[in-house]
């Protein structure tokens, strides 16, 4: 694994400004890095239950992607195994959170294992992680879970 020293969210209002700039598609796309990825899914999974991320999440990123500039094709955009890979980790994560503040948990979890950008990788191998399947739909994994 590579080094892992993520950027750390001072304040919950730094996590929310990422979530509302996704959801506004107003946040600079320099700024959607993978902290901002986890960031944004873990203030939709705790502050915005009304939204349904299993249907919405995908159609969410994929016009955020467009307003920036960028393309959802098979080889770049939006990577829904991915997604859905986050969004899973996210959601145990809030589970095991409970009761701290935005920040606090949206740090832990970056600090964390499954905060990491190459954890889907433990679950997936890199052939099948990156094929042009699951980038388009869900594709299990084919590793067994190792943290």
């Amino acid at each position: 694994m590579t080094d892992h020293s993520p950027r750390l969210f001072e304040t919950d209002a730094a996590v929310r400004y990422v979530g509302l700039g996704l959801l506004a598609r107003t946040l600079p796309r320099a700024e959607w890095t993978h902290e901002a990825h986890l960031a944004a899914t873990t203030w939709l999974v705790v502050e915005r239950p009304e939204i349904d991320l299993d249907v919405e999440l995908r159609g969410i990123i994929l016009r955020y992607n467009e307003s920036v500039g960028g393309v959802n094709d098979a080889t770049q955009g939006y990577h829904h195994s991915i997604t859905c890979c986050f969004l899973a980790a996210v959601r145990d994560h809030v589970r095991e959170s409970e009761g701290q503040g935005l920040a606090e948990r949206v740090n832990a979890l970056l600090l964390s294992p499954r905060g990491r950008r190459d954890w889907p990788l433990r679950r997936y191998s890199h052939e099948r992680l990156f094929s042009v399947e699951a980038r388009l739909g869900w594709v299990a994994p084919d590793l067994e879970a190792s943290g």
